[in-house]
């Protein structure tokens, strides 16, 4: 595990002094070792986090004929069978090191040696005699990797921060970017907050030569293939079985291996399975609050207790948390706004003083239908009729007035919501319009009339539709599916991983995530929607399978996850520092949202007449990035 970075300038020598500023900038991702490597107009370079082969595995590694060097950010699982089939074929090799794995790999299969990669990683492959440049990103878009084409050259990084300190790179806002965000709280690749820069998609190969433009194409793409019925015994027996492998798998690590553990079905499922492989005690990590209606430390208790796990809790006040925000958005260089990135940075924290690896749980709810989007999606099916045939009655919820119950206001809130989100035509369409943190109505007051002409006016969810998913019936004709596909492509790596990534990296932490292995979502992709969502549960091949490993009733609670009170912060005095924030950051002055109408958004929420908590979050993030943001960004806005 590392971070990476380079330049190929073309034409322009690179000096080393650039790549090790470069390299310095993230040297979070790896404290232990260092590398840099120029050659003339090219020049990479990494930072370590020691994991596997800790005293061979330095990059760069050059390849036995000197031809090709590697830098390599992530873990390969699968590196030891690889070597062994290389081995038989004659390959040999230098060190222990999963990176040289990837490299004779490459050398003996080309391109098609990254398909049979296991594992999550962000490859940049230098070819000394042809002057070309490879950039891989794994297929799932775990490991993160940003890329800025520019003035006939291309500079790469894990982090946007490598990339802001090269001194001839423009940053330009991208106003688009900046919509993505109040929309979704997040920006969704492969766009980044710079006009310059974006994220190479998961999945996909990056070739840059001496001349000419850089090709992108893809070596993995997922799709769902159903297999003939089964019964439910078989898929949850098959599932035990690879489930097992695939955890045992991402144990591989010359260190000690913890998990993060908030006693809910994944994060469980992921514990349990590591328990029955390992021989030792797995340190387990959770993050506790004093408000009961957050904490799930008792779940958690009685999971590690029943499985022998070292339990290691720490409570977090919320509003404390609330210092460390400026420290949290400065990880993600770009605004970011899902709350949970609060208490994932928490408990990052706290294992990093513990291990240097982890699993977690992600990825379970988007491939095993796990979020309550999911379960509306499935009602939406069967009421989307009985709803256009009473959409004048349905109507009526939009002459509703605000009440003096603030709890009667929020469900007003929701219920529109549910009808305009049941109205619209296929899950993908529905799926933009479930993910969003803000209403189309309340981006309508707060955008400026040209920002919201420019992107937010009718046809919304449609052309995103087009841009992402232009034909859902080829994903699949199930609904359902349609809409988990999308979380799985776009939601995932644009919000979740970046959140694990991010927060996790900033404590030299490597977080790993099993259910996110390309073999296993290939096979998971196979299943019945109804092995997934039975009735009003969902993740049900995943209950059933590991129930008999975890305590008895452990996952008949209703899902969790890390919430935080951002309605009653906003209420109250953080809402008061929030305001002052957006003023005081020149946010407000910015032109994408109009002052006065945020100011009243700001005493709506307060007065409890409607719930704005996510978009004053939002807000929030925002006006931290926006008043630290990279000198070279102040000038451009486009």
């Amino acid at each position: 595990m590392c971070g990476i970075a380079g330049w190929y300038r073309r034409g322009h020598a690179v000096e080393p002094e650039i790549v090790t500023r470069q390299c310095d900038a993230i040297r979070h991702r790896g404290p232990d070792d260092s590398g840099v490597f120029t050659d003339g107009d090219f020049g990479f370079g990494m930072r370590r986090l020691s994991i596997i082969d800790i005293a061979g595995g330095h990059q760069p590694i050059v390849s036995q004929n000197g031809r090709w060097l590697i830098v390599f950010n992530g873990e390969i699982y699968n590196h030891p069978q690889l070597r062994r089939e290389l081995e038989r074929e004659g390959r040999q090799f230098e060190t222990r090191s999963d990176t040289e794995t990837i490299l004779v790999a490459y050398q003996h299969w080309g391109d098609d040696a990254w398909r049979r990669l296991e594992g999550m990683f962000a490859v940049a492959l230098w070819d000394r005699e042809e002057r070309t440049l490879r950039l891989v990103r794994d297929p799932l878009g775990i490991k993160p990797l940003y890329i800025a084409d520019q003035a006939g050259g291309l500079a790469f990084a894990s982090e946007l921060k490598a990339l802001t300190v090269l001194p001839e790179l423009a940053l330009e806002v991208d106003r688009r970017a900046v919509h993505d965000f109040f929309s979704f709280g997040h920006i969704r690749i492969p766009r980044t907050i710079y006009r310059q820069v974006r994220s190479l998609p998961p999945g996909h190969l990056l070739t840059h030569r001496a001349e000419g433009k850089p090709v992108i194409r893809s070596f993995w793409e997922p799709g769902y293939e159903k297999r003939d019925t089964r019964d439910d015994e078989s898929w949850i027996a098959e599932f035990q079985e690879r489930w097992l492998a695939t955890v045992e798998a991402h144990m591989l690590a010359d260190v000690d291996v913890g998990v993060f553990l908030s006693g809910g079905v994944d994060s469980s499922a992921v514990a349990a399975a590591m328990t029955r492989i390992s021989d030792r005690p797995i340190k387990a990590f959770t993050i506790g609050f004093p408000d009961r209606r957050f904490d799930e430390t008792p779940y958690a208790a009685a999971v590690a207790d029943h499985l022998g796990c070292e339990h290691i809790c720490r409570v977090v006040d919320l509003r404390a948390a609330t210092d460390i925000l400026p420290e949290i958005q400065r990880c993600f260089d770009e605004p970011f706004a899902d709350p949970a990135a609060v208490p994932t940075w928490y408990v990052s924290q706290m294992a990093s003083e513990h291990v240097k690896v982890v699993l977690s749980g992600e990825g379970g709810d988007e491939l095993f239908a796990g979020y309550k989007r999911h379960r509306n999606e499935a009602r939406m099916a069967r009421y989307r009729g009985a709803l256009q045939l009473a959409g004048p009655l349905t109507r009526a919820i939009d002459a509703l007035p605000p009440t003096p119950w603030t709890n009667a206001n929020y469900l007003r809130q929701r219920l529109k919501r549910f009808r305009d989100s049941a109205l619209l035509p296929d899950g993908i369409t529905r799926f933009f319009a479930k993910t969003q943190i803000t209403s189309p109505e309340l981006r309508a007051a707060v955008y400026t009339d040209h920002f919201h002409q420019e992107f937010d006016a009718l046809g919304r969810f449609e052309r995103l539709r087009a841009e992402h998913f232009p034909d859902p019936e080829s994903i699949s004709e199930h609904p359902l599916e349609q809409f988990m596909f999308a979380d799985l492509r776009l939601n995932l790596p644009s919000a979740m991983l970046t959140k694990v990534d991010r927060t996790s990296m900033a404590h030299s932490l490597e977080a790993r995530v099993p259910f996110l292995s390309h073999n296993f979502v290939d096979w998971a992709l196979t299943m019945p929607v109804e092995m997934k969502l039975r009735g009003k549960t969902g993740k049900y091949v995943v209950r059933k399978a590991v129930e008999s490993w975890l305590p008895a009733g452990i996952l008949d609670r209703r899902k969790q996850g890390f919430q935080m009170p951002l309605a009653h912060w906003f209420a109250g005095d953080f809402g008061n520092y929030a305001q002052r924030l957006w003023r005081d950051s020149g946010a407000a002055e910015a032109g994408f949202l109009d002052s006065g109408a945020v100011d009243i958004a700001f005493a709506e929420h307060r007065g409890g007449r409607s719930d704005y908590s996510r978009f004053l979050y939002a807000l929030s993030m925002f006006s931290l990035w926006w008043d630290k943001r990279p000198t070279a960004a102040r000038g451009g806005v486009n």
